[in-house]
């Protein structure tokens, strides 16, 4: 695969000019801030602050939805599609530079944890990496999730289509990372679409086995295709919508075998990358999961 360095220092005149269309920016596609988060804890049990005492994600905004019924079930064991991804590496002029070698590690833990070779399902997804860019920009390094900043960041780079992954590697503001589901496609805030994520959480990272074995990426992008929190509807009986996840009442902190905080059967899911647990202790996406992904690349991306 070839990669393309490509200088993108913007002045600040033209980083201002764009910006100013984020005030049109919708709430219920934009996420809320670090203010509205209810961690309080650094390195938390919860695990909703990383080792550093960073905030994993900001609280979305945008609802999760399932397709129409008629159109669920297209995938299926035959479904393989290759996701060319748009790396965008965002740099301060003094943090944030990515060698090759760390993207190239990265594309391969997000492979081998999408087509089942950590354990669990085979999604059928592969990712490319089809092109970087390297950006100058102190504004854009810090931006945050719904910020004037998130918004000239990525209406000047953003590139592809629906179907193509948007990665920004920055310093992720408060977060590990934030991402966009399918169903901001076709809206008027498309152009938000794609993941953020903090540099430092990719391989060799200075989180370590918790949060810098890439394991951010494969989480970002799972909702990219359209997953939920596998303990987004804690005990309830919908759950993440997908019916082969137990039921979990809070994210997981580190790797707590034997975690369960939900009457109905099965232990919390901890080794999903759906959860809140270390890269350390990721290894699955469950069939159903796969299922889903499949149904909303299809319906929203494809």
């Amino acid at each position: 695969m070839r990669i393309l360095p490509h200088l993108r220092a913007r002045s600040l005149t033209a980083v201002l000019s764009i910006a100013l269309t984020a005030l049109s920016v919708s709430p219920v596609v934009a996420l809320t801030s670090s203010n509205a988060s209810c961690a309080t804890a650094p390195s938390d049990a919860a695990g909703l602050r990383d080792t550093s005492g960073r905030l994993r994600e900001p609280l979305p905004a945008q609802a999760v939805v399932n397709v129409p019924a008629r159109d669920q079930g297209r995938g299926g064991p035959g479904f393989h599609e290759t996701i060319d991804v748009y790396w965008h590496v965002i740099t301060n002029g003094t943090d944030g530079a990515v060698s090759s070698a760390t993207l190239g590690q990265q594309i391969d833990v997000t492979n081998k944890g999408y087509a089942g070779k950590y354990g669990g399902a085979d999604s059928g997804f592969k990712f490319s990496l089809a092109d970087v860019d390297v950006t100058v920009n102190a504004a854009w390094f810090d931006a945050g999730p719904g910020s004037p900043e998130e918004t000239a960041m990525k209406q000047a780079l953003k590139q592809g289509g629906p179907g193509d992954l948007n990665v920004y590697s920055t310093s992720g503001n408060a977060y590990l990372g934030w991402a966009y589901y399918p169903s901001i496609v076709g809206s008027a805030q498309e152009y938000l679409d794609g993941v953020v994520i903090d540099f430092r959480s990719m391989p060799g990272g200075p989180y370590g086995s918790a949060y810098s074995l890439g394991g951010t990426l494969t989480h970002e992008a799972g909702h990219w295709l359209g997953l939920a929190h596998t303990f987004e509807g804690k005990c309830g009986s919908q759950g993440d919508l997908v019916a082969d996840t137990p039921p979990e009442r809070t994210p997981t902190g580190g790797c707590p075998a034997g975690k369960d905080t939900c009457p109905s059967a099965g232990l919390d899911p901890i080794h999903n990358y759906m959860d809140y647990s270390y890269d350390s202790c990721y290894t699955q996406f469950t069939p159903g999961q796969g299922s889903r992904m499949q149904d909303q690349f299809l319906f929203f991306r494809a």
